[in-house]
């Protein structure tokens, strides 16, 4: 019997490393896969329609929102990003697990539209080894990197509001800690078709 995916959502600050462990798990197993956004912003150098977005027109993205053809959707200086419903839908419908690498404003959403979605937020083990993963990049002043921290701690506050959180101190223990959580998720009752079951 074919069972429905799972609606995996990742959320966490900057620097937590929650697309390395998102990367993780689509390369260990081949029944999860990383959702698709939609976005109005033009494609950089090397980025294919399809494969790391769907680019769309900002005409053509007011209509999926007005025709609630989104999960969750942002805009963000003046470009629109989103969820699309019909990709996502398709693959939890062949059995597929996906996986959306969002933040909490749009974790929250989808949390209100889909309750099964399983929201897990990941963390650093300390600030300060955040501080220390933002510095070592070398992308980030000083100023944007206490910025950032400054953001982290108001965002702690929504954590009450996941399922599950992950600090991620060893990226392989991080990676099986959400495995794990998968796993549990998959073996709820609630998530068991009985009806199917007894017809089968």
């Amino acid at each position: 019997m074919l069972k429905r995916g799972l609606l995996i959502v990742i959320s966490g600050p900057s620097g937590a490393g929650k697309g390395t462990i998102c990367r993780e798990l689509i390369q260990k197993t081949k029944d999860i896969c990383l959702s698709i956004s939609c976005t109005t912003r033009q494609p950089r150098f090397g980025e294919q329609h399809g494969v790391n977005y769907y680019f769309v027109s900002k005409r053509d993205f007011e209509e999926m929102i007005t025709n609630n053809q989104l999960l969750e959707y942002a805009k963000v200086y003046d470009n629109y990003y989103g969820t699309p419903i019909g990709y996502v839908e398709e693959k939890l419908n062949t059995g597929k697990d996906v996986v959306l690498e969002i933040d909490i404003q749009g974790a929250l959403q989808i949390k209100k539209k889909y309750p099964k979605g399983v929201l897990i937020f990941v963390v650093p083990p300390t600030l300060s080894l955040l501080k220390q993963r933002l510095s070592d990049r070398g992308t980030d002043s000083e100023e944007s990197i206490n910025n950032r921290l400054n953001c982290v701690c108001q965002e702690m506050t929504n954590t009450t509001r996941y399922d599950y959180l992950v600090v991620n101190d060893k990226l392989g223990n991080a990676v099986s800690q959400v495995e794990a959580i998968i796993m549990a998720e998959k073996c709820r009752p609630s998530r068991f078709d009985i009806k199917k079951f007894l017809e089968s």
